[in-house]
């Protein structure tokens, strides 16, 4: 299996995972993949009382052979759990901050 196609199993299995963590009762987590653009999504959706409630939770591209976490509003950083599930912190760029603060990082710039 080459890399990218690893890292599209990866990424998925974990949204799955994170999917799992249920947000209430009238709230549910699903996951959104898109592998012929490589883009993959967690959102919480649901209502809240009478607020209806469409919340992205992870977002996470793979462009150019790098995972971009775009998006992560959990307390269990997807980050932290893709490095476990074996990305390189060199192939993973954390979108979510500007390009001038990710060399501090510890993970790639681009």
């Amino acid at each position: 299996m080459d890399t990218i196609s690893h890292y599209r199993q990866l990424v998925q299995h974990q949204l799955e995972e994170y999917a799992t963590y249920s947000a209430g009762s009238q709230i549910r987590d699903e996951v959104i993949f898109d592998s012929d653009r490589d883009r993959y999504m967690l959102v919480s959706m649901g209502w809240e009382g009478l607020k209806h409630i469409v919340q992205p939770i992870i977002r996470i591209d793979i462009i150019n052979d790098k995972v971009w976490v775009q998006e992560d509003t959990t307390d269990r950083s997807v980050t932290d759990a893709l490095v476990a599930a074996g990305i390189p912190k060199q192939d993973i760029v954390l979108g979510f901050h500007p390009k001038h603060l990710r060399q501090h990082t510890g993970y790639a710039v681009s």
